[in-house]
């Protein structure tokens, strides 16, 4: 079974973690910019989190056979901060190089005027770069945040079929699928979806427009739940072939409109001793 995570915060997981996931078949992730737990005192500190998406975080992903991409956007929850409103002039920086292969996460946390103003003017980027967007649906009132989220993307102009809408459950799906995004579903120990619930989903609207991800972060969350997925796709009577689409080929077509999708680093750990700035992921083992 080989695995893309197309939604993951390996920034904030483990060696271990990284050892795991290639031991379970992941090949590949997307690493969306999100918000780290502790607030952000202005834009500064964006341009640092957003160098280590491209730079370490890659290099370390890369020591255990696994190709790191990401996506950069000011997310929702500090969009409403104003301390950080500038980044969204530093985003044009990033949107070009390899390895950033969408716009995100973008969309809503407490649907305010001020995350509405950063939605629009990320959404305008990602039309003027031709880049993916990669949306957050609210954790609260999901039903309404979601609607809203798909009149501003629908008023965006923006392709549908560039727009993976994330966090979904049974009630948001629906619409989701009926406005030609992409649908996403976080698969988690205890909130959101889990394994049998997201097999549940595939049979009632199938393989296509489809992503599953752990969301792995810095809470109680799983980076092996894709794994557990695919196990139970088979187990429901899905096919190797399903399983590989939903798992692999999906998030590949969806990501690759990007242009800049980075796939097929094979080093594996024999790669540790290699050094980024100075540094290995060893720190002074053999």
């Amino acid at each position: 079974m080989r695995i893309f995570d197309p939604h993951i915060h390996m920034t904030s997981r483990t060696t271990d973690d990284y050892e795991n996931m290639r031991a379970a078949g992941v090949r590949a992730v997307v690493e969306p910019a999100f918000w780290l737990g502790q607030p952000r005192t202005g834009p500064t500190s964006f341009i640092d989190y957003f160098d280590s998406l491209i730079g370490w975080e890659r290099f370390r992903a890369a020591q255990f056979g696994i190709s790191h991409n990401c996506a950069i956007a000011l997310n929702p929850k500090e969009a409403n901060d104003p301390r950080c409103a500038e980044v969204l002039d530093v985003l044009p920086r990033y949107l070009g190089k390899n390895g950033v292969v969408a716009v995100g996460e973008i969309g809503y946390d407490s649907m305010t005027g001020a995350e509405d103003d950063a939605f629009t003017r990320q959404l305008a980027l990602a039309v003027e770069r031709s880049l993916p967007v990669l949306v957050h649906t609210p954790h609260r009132d999901k039903r309404v945040g979601t609607r809203r989220s798909l009149d501003v993307v629908r008023e965006s102009g923006i392709d549908p079929g560039a727009v993976l809408v994330d966090h979904l459950n049974e009630v948001t799906a629906r619409m989701v699928a009926d406005s030609g995004c992409w649908m996403g579903f976080s698969i988690y120990p205890e909130t959101k979806m889990d394994e049998h619930r997201m097999v549940a989903v595939l049979k009632e609207y199938g393989t296509a427009r489809i992503l599953v991800n752990s969301a792995a972060d810095w809470g109680r969350s799983d980076p092996l739940k894709t794994h557990q997925v695919g196990l139970a796709m088979l187990a429901a009577g899905f096919s190797d072939a399903d399983v590989d689409r939903v798992l692999w080929h999906n998030p590949v077509e969806f990501y690759g409109r990007s242009g800049h999708l980075l796939l097929g680093t094979e080093h594996g750990t024999g790669a540790a001793a290699a050094l980024y700035e100075g540094n290995s992921v060893l720190r002074g083992q053999s």
